[in-house]
Formats: C-alpha cells, structure tokens, sequence
C-alpha cells in the first residue's frame, strides 16, 4: 500500500516536471516530447538464513567454542515502463482545438469562467481574446469584460455552461442563463453580458457550437484554442534570461514586470542559475533553472489545468510504440 502512494505521488511530480518542461522548451522553440508511464511493477525479494556453528573439544582446552549467527536481506526493485505519446493521433490531438465539451465540463466540475475560457478560447460570439502566440495582439477590451461578467455571475448562479444528455441522444453543450431568484445586481450584469455577446435578452437556453464567428441568435459561438496553442500561451509568461533573449535563442513573449500577478492571467514562471528551495515544480534547460514558486497558486492552478486538458485530449491510447523499460534499484 506505501508502494502506491509513492508511485502515484512519483508520477505526478513527474508529470508537473514534464508539463512545465515542454513549456519552456516551446518559448525556445525546441520540439516538445511527452513521455507516458505504461507500467509499474514491483519485484520483492526476501532473503533469510541462520547459521550455527561449534566444537568440542577435550576438558580441560581452551579452543572450545559454538556460534549462531543469522542474517536477512530485502530488495525492491521495480520496473517502470515509458512509452513516447507520438503518432499521428497524438499529434492531431495536441494540434487541433480542444474539443468544447471538454471545456465545458472543467467549468462544470466548478473551475472559474474567466480562467478557463481566458487559456482556452480563442473568440467568444465574435469577440477576440489576446493572442497566443507572437505577435501579440491584446484581447477585445469587449471580451476582457464578458469573461469579467461571466465569473461573477457564475458565481452568484445566474449562469450554468455545461454539457447535457438526453436518453438515447448526444451530449449537447448549453449555456443557461437564470433569472428567478437572483439579486438585482446580477440581473444587470447578466443583460450586460447578453449585449457584449449579442445575445437575445428573453430567451434562456442557448446552443453553444464551435465556430470562430458569431453565430445566430439562438447560439453561443465559441472558438477554441489547441493544447499546442495552450502550451505556447502559458510559455509567453516564461522569464527568460535575458543573455538567451539578447541571443534570440527564445520567441517574444509577455511582458513580465517584477510585481506579482502583474501578467493579465497571474502566471509567473521564474527562472535563475541556482536551484531553487523547495518549488512546486522545477526543471533544468540550457543552463538555467526554470520554476514555479509554492505559493505562486495561480501559476500552479495553470500547469494543473494544462495538465488536465492534456489528459481529456490525449488521443493516443492505442498506438503500438517503442517502449523504453528502466529497471531502477
């Protein structure tokens, strides 16, 4: 039982490393590779023995003697085995948009609006957020404050986006807005809302699709954004020293000012020569430490989410790979 705990405590560190390994590695422009745990197994070996010994001797001598001696030895050594997530169905699912209901089902399980659709989303009925990648284009003032808009009211209940099955149907993915019930302030930024996305004041339910456009009165239109495109976002808040950007060795990025939370979604990943004490996630690249401080909770909530959405578009289940088996002592 001990074994897996620290093997699932193991692989989870491990996949915190390889996340934010990748990440750095895109701002740098170098090819990301992800390697999954196919297997773990434990080998137990328990070796016991006794030994005993003794003479006898003439009375009267002094070389009479005896002896009892004993000893034990226990060995651990488990394999583990890696298998590289490659192959055209992997690649498909790191470079085409992340499905909606994927998306819609992290704000079900309760993630906030504005966090998720602001790494995810690349328009939302129209409105446009910041780039992804360089060049940097700043989002929609418009769309900075429907995201605004659209936590608050999440958080009051006025709004549910999620994903709905009908007996014997597909999943549908909805947007319901509420009314009954709700203070006067909520309300008003709930019709707020519905002007910014163009949407019909009266009518409740809406049909969320995917397009990058506006669609018509009765759908939200929602554009999302590929993992690759996820990757490369939360890689623009890398601080990259700045003899490798003089060098051009890594893409532009954010603007990162010393203060914290000053990026627009409160990612900082810090970077230094020395290793640091105690990160939450730390990883070594071209002579440099690249990390995420402890209690730095909305970087970490970030790499987690990266993490999650990885695990929800893997679609490399079924690939029949080189596997690469390290027993480890």
């Amino acid at each position: 039982m001990r074994d897996r705990f620290d093997f699932g405590t193991a692989v989870a560190e491990s996949w915190k490393q390889q996340t934010l390994l990748n990440i750095v590695k895109l701002r740098y422009l170098d090819l990301p590779v992800f390697l999954d745990v196919g297997q773990i197994v434990s080998g137990y070996t328990l070796e016991t023995g006794i030994d005993l010994s003794g003479q006898l001797a003439p009375v009267n001598r002094g070389d009479t003697f005896a002896g009892l001696g004993g000893h034990g030895t226990f060995t651990d050594r488990p394999t583990i085995t890696y298998t590289p997530l490659t192959g055209d169905k992997f690649l498909r699912g790191l470079m085409s948009p992340i499905p909606t209901a994927s998306i819609l089902y992290t704000l079900q399980s309760g993630y906030a609006a504005d966090f998720v659709l602001g790494w995810t989303v690349e328009s939302l009925n129209g409105l446009h957020n910041r780039a992804a990648t360089p060049p940097v284009r700043p989002a929609d003032p418009a769309f900075v404050r429907a995201l605004e808009l659209m936590r608050e009211i999440q958080v009051a209940g006025g709004i549910n986006l999620g994903v709905e099955k009908d007996a014997g149907k597909d999943e549908t993915t909805v947007a319901v807005f509420r009314a009954e019930d709700l203070p006067q302030s909520t309300l008003d930024k709930s019709a707020e809302l519905r002007r910014l996305l163009h949407l019909p004041i009266g009518q409740v339910r809406f049909q969320v699709v995917t397009s990058p456009g506006r669609g018509p009165a009765g759908e939200l239109a929602m554009q999302p954004r590929s993992l690759l495109q996820v990757l490369l976002g939360v890689g623009a808040f890398v601080e990259v020293p700045p003899e490798h950007l003089a060098r051009q060795w890594a893409m532009p990025g954010a603007e990162i000012e010393a203060e914290e939370g000053s990026s627009p979604l409160g990612v900082r990943i810090r970077s230094s020569r020395q290793k640091p004490a105690q990160p939450y996630a730390a990883v070594r690249y071209k002579g440099h430490w690249f990390w995420i401080d402890q209690s730095d909770w909305r970087t970490k909530r970030t790499l987690a989410m990266v993490i999650l959405l990885f695990t929800l578009t893997n679609s490399g289940e079924g690939e029949h790979l080189p596997v690469l088996t390290i027993p480890t002592s």
